[in-house]
């Protein structure tokens, strides 16, 4: 399976967005447009980037009873994006019916499933979702779901990647935010781990935010990151 770097466009305009990915001139960079940006700017900025020759990954994160999310799915994959998800606690039967409106003749869009979101630690997992398993057996249970609802992957910290290929295939995806350089600070992310080691626990994609988008050379962060973790 291929590996990549994706950056996190976590802005909020449309002209940040272009001013910032000019600055790649070399590269196009594989790039993630969330909810902040996907709010501000609608369904254009998905085309706008992808005419620019950019892979995305449109993080919207659905959660909802099946017969919505099968709905809002059939109208996000007439953006043809290269990637989006759902979150894994809404059931199997969400992702069954998420994929059954993703899917479509002439395109293709890899369905994942987010686990446990990388600024939640197992205390807090406890304590307030009032899950009594551990985080690593939480995160495996819901990969498993979502393999055998047939996803292409999970959403993950990087911590749990390795077990996850494990136990659902070296074929199944694992997409790992939560990525930080050594010398970054985490914000409010609390399972981290360094691109470098990302690639030892065998994630196939990192995403990386504001270590790149917020440095004070965003083109050469970027080529730190793909050093690191294709190296």
């Amino acid at each position: 399976m291929a590996k990549d770097v994706i950056i996190a466009l976590d802005m909020d305009s449309a002209d940040r967005v272009v001013r910032f990915l000019d600055a790649f001139t070399l590269a196009k960079p594989f790039v993630k447009i969330g909810m902040e940006l996907y709010y501000a700017e609608g369904p254009d900025i998905v085309r706008r980037i992808k005419d620019r020759g950019h892979r995305i990954f449109l993080d919207l994160k659905l959660h909802d009873i099946p017969n919505t999310v099968r709905k809002a799915m059939k109208v996000l994959s007439a953006l043809d994006v290269d990637m989006t998800n759902v979150h894994a606690a809404g059931t199997r039967a969400m992702m069954e019916a998420a994929l059954e409106g993703l899917e479509r003749t002439g395109g293709h869009t890899d369905l994942i499933a987010v686990t446990q979101l990388t600024s939640t630690d197992e205390a807090r997992m406890r304590k307030e979702l009032l899950i009594d398993a551990s985080m690593e057996e939480t995160v495996l249970h819901y990969a498993l779901n979502a393999r055998d609802a047939g996803l292409a992957g999970v959403v993950c910290s990087p911590l749990e990647s390795l077990r996850i290929h494990e136990a659902c295939g070296e074929g199944f995806m694992t997409v790992t935010p939560g990525i930080r350089f050594a010398d970054s600070a985490k914000g409010d992310q609390v399972r981290v781990m360094t691109p470098a080691r990302a690639r030892e626990n065998a994630s196939d994609y990192i995403v990386v935010g504001r270590p790149i988008t917020e440095a004070e050379d965003p083109v050469a962060a970027y080529e730190r990151c793909v050093r690191e973790f294709l190296a």
